[in-house]
């Protein structure tokens, strides 16, 4: 299936495709070329949930090395965690008042319920204030690569520790990232690690850390169940404190005999270790799968699969996925440097790759709340932000992606199932909900009164004045695939116009000026509010809007 052509299009639509499906030969060698409009867009949408026109205006007042950079810095502080917006807690927390550190509880199903959806909301309303910088789109990759359920772990404590360690790690180093993920007490809870004893070891955790987690399970991947065995043993031990929300180390329930390893990894030796020293294993452990190549291959196709498109050709392989991953191992696994070359690369900016993503349901409703800047009530007043974040949080969840849950610890199907990928987000249930969620927003019928002010976006454009300009502008930012000359003169004509006479671009030029001359005035406002609303869900109605 053609990228841009994953819904039904009209003949005439189908004929501003610019290239014939078909990969591109391009590598990570350094982007030379013009870092304009489209570059700027392509970038933005593709680091962050959506782009603004003042996104789109921040980007162009750098070269694409220095935007690289910004994108890529590291949020400098953590955000305030979720509160109690639910109001009465078993454990005595306080609305308002974050409920993250609070005592030990059992059996509570109504706390456990709304801590989660305050646990959702709160996630939610962290990625739409995301600062320019890539972390929050990376805290989502990795939750969707170290998956964990909120319906399993059940102790939200657990469930906001995890999030705050793949928050902690998500631009830094891997191997590092994997050590904390593995003695993260909602990990170990929801693959049994803490379960996992010498009299009878745990297997769940171990398959996972090889086939899904580090290795992974591609053609040149070959751990084997003795691999799987060895690992167990040597994960024998860990233990959760309900108490202090942390995990240790149980020497007593340690297996401390050698565990050998398979000839994938060289037949190497994990040597047992006894009393507080057994510990230490785990990283003798790590360090033997981190010196499998494939370790960095696997990682590497699935940042590509994330942030380029998911279809890994031999070209691909062999010029992209090869290069970043000897890049991966030579810095020692640190993810910085992996993410620094792609999106400098002129594989980056090819344009067979700059329109290739169907935007996932959090990109979709997140990045439309962004990229409009919908307008939410502030964290201070948190029973009114966390009802409207959760809104978005369940409009996602109910498009198949629900934050928190993903359907099984191999993550979402759009990320890995073969041959559809994401594909698989649009279907004919998922992609109306798409059209409905934006229709109310645009309309000013969304709850909790989210609505887009379409005068404040056409505001920010180059020149809302003419018509052209604006078609274009908009165009340029929502949209990351050409579309035909009819479809420009429709949205101009017919909807800008009202239908008049093609060469009256100065109806709309003198409805604009009025209203900016006399904001006050309801009928001039309405004139060109009730004409940009049709504009604006129009173009989101399109199946180009789902690309990114």
């Amino acid at each position: 299936m053609d990228r841009r052509q994953f819904l039904t299009l009209s003949p005439a639509r189908r004929k501003t495709v610019k290239a014939s499906f078909g990969r591109t030969t391009t590598g990570i060698s350094p982007y030379t070329g013009t870092f304009d409009t489209p570059q700027a867009v392509h970038l933005l949408k593709r680091a962050l949930f959506g782009a603004s026109p003042a996104d789109l205006a921040w980007a162009k007042g750098m070269t694409m090395d220095q935007a690289v950079d910004a994108l890529l810095t590291p949020q400098a502080t953590a955000p305030q965690p979720p509160v109690n917006n639910y109001g009465n807690d078993a454990t005595g927390i306080a609305p308002g008042a974050t409920w993250v550190n609070s005592a030990s509880y059992t059996d509570d199903d109504e706390l456990d319920q709304n801590r989660r959806n305050s646990y959702k909301a709160w996630w939610l309303g962290v990625m739409l204030n995301q600062p320019r910088s890539i972390h929050e789109k990376m805290v989502l990759f990795w939750h969707n690569h170290f998956v964990t359920e909120t319906q399993t772990v059940t102790d939200l404590r657990y469930v906001y520790k995890y999030n705050a360690t793949l928050r902690q790690y998500a631009l830094g180093n891997f191997k590092t990232m994997t050590e904390a993920i593995t003695l993260d007490p909602a990990m170990l809870i929801y693959l049994n690690g803490y379960l996992n004893g010498k009299e009878a070891p745990d297997e769940n955790y171990a398959r996972e850390l090889h086939e899904l987690f580090t290795v992974g399970k591609g053609p040149d991947s070959h751990y084997t169940e003795e691999d799987v065995r060895a690992t167990a043993r040597v994960l024998t031990g860990y233990r959760v404190d309900s108490n202090t929300i942390t995990s240790y180390f149980d020497s007593t329930q340690h297996d401390f005999t050698n565990k050998k390893l398979s000839a994938f990894y060289g037949e190497q030796q994990v040597t047992g270790r006894t009393g507080p020293n057994g510990r230490q294993e785990l990283n003798d452990l790590l360090d033997i799968i981190f010196s499998q190549p494939e370790a960095a291959r696997f990682i590497v196709r699935k940042i590509y699969r994330y942030f380029i498109y998911y279809k890994i050709d031999d070209a691909v392989e062999q010029n992209v996925i090869a290069p970043l991953a000897d890049i991966f191992r030579n810095n020692n696994y640190e993810i910085l440097p992996v993410l620094s070359t792609l999106f400098r690369s002129e594989h980056f900016y090819d344009p067979l790759n700059m329109s290739c993503l169907i935007k996932s349901p959090i990109d979709f409703c997140v990045g439309l709340c962004r990229e409009f800047s919908v307008q939410f009530p502030p964290a201070s007043d948190y029973s009114m932000a966390y009802d409207a974040w959760h809104y978005v949080q369940d409009t996602a969840a109910r498009m198949l992606q629900n934050i928190g849950d993903p359907p099984l610890v191999a993550g979402w199907d759009a990320y890995y199932q073969e041959p559809q990928f994401h594909e698989l987000w649009i279907n004919t249930d998922t992609f109306p909900k798409r059209n409905m969620f934006s229709d109310m927003l645009v309309s000013g019928q969304g709850a909790m009164g989210l609505s887009i002010d379409v005068l404040a976006f056409a505001d920010q454009l180059s020149d809302p004045s003419d018509p052209v300009a604006l078609v274009k502008d908009s165009l340029d930012l929502l949209y990351r695939v050409d579309v035909s000359d009819n479809l420009r003169d429709f949205l101009k004509n017919n909807i800008l116009l009202s239908g008049q006479n093609p060469n009256s671009d100065y109806y709309w030029t003198n409805a604009w000026l009025a209203y900016k001359g006399s904001p006050g005035d309801a009928n001039l406002r309405g004139v060109v509010e009730s004409r940009l609303r049709a504009l604006y869900k129009y173009i989101m109605n399109l199946s180009e809007y789902q690309l990114s």
